[in-house]
């Protein structure tokens, strides 16, 4: 099967970036790539204004990353704190999800969208949790989000566990004496 060269107009996931000159099927490139003006054909017409573009956008790109960076610097001195309802051992009623780390983000003056907060699970307990920004291909920082619970609580406190039960202790089995009725009598 042939493949066909085309010339990328914008990033491509798994394909390449912006002016790369990427082999592709002809389906790929006939019914996607091209009509969606994701790409165009590898031309030298079409090469050479490719690298005047990919001047500007390399250019772009630097300071687009530069001011990211400046983010994530920024992202890593915050302090986000949430006061919760909680019972005596640590563990929230509700829980702090990416919908309210985005809310206090936004009260500290840092706007971000609720993608780009990578959370396994909503925080279920009080302490100091941290959680991943996401904000652009391989940049991500962290955060500190510290719970407290209205109660004044600061860590989660395990319960307290049973006493556990003494083991049976092992007794040598002893001869005893028993006296005889005859003896008892006198």
């Amino acid at each position: 099967m042939r493949e066909t060269e085309i010339l990328l107009r914008e990033h491509v996931k798994n394909l390449g970036r912006c002016g790369d000159i990427v082999k592709v099927a002809p389906g790929y490139a006939r019914n996607y790539l091209i009509p969606n003006k994701i790409g165009i054909e590898a031309n030298e017409d079409n090469k050479k204004a490719m690298e005047r573009r990919r001047v500007r956008l390399d250019a772009e790109e630097a300071a687009l990353l530069a001011e990211i960076d400046a983010r994530l610097t920024a992202f890593a001195k915050l302090e986000l704190k949430s006061v919760q309802r909680c019972d005596d051992h640590g563990h929230l009623y509700g829980s702090v999800n990416a919908l309210a780390i985005v809310g206090m983000m936004g009260e500290a003056g840092h706007e971000i969208s609720e993608k780009s907060v990578r959370l396994e699970r909503p925080i279920k307990s009080v302490g100091s949790h941290q959680v991943t920004i996401h904000l652009h291909a391989e940049r991500s920082g962290e955060v500190s989000v510290i719970v407290e619970g209205e109660n004044g609580m600061t860590e989660v406190v395990q319960p307290k566990k049973a006493e556990p039960k003494p083991e049976a202790v092992e007794v040598e089995e002893q001869e005893i004496e028993v006296p005889d009725e005859a003896s008892i009598d006198a």
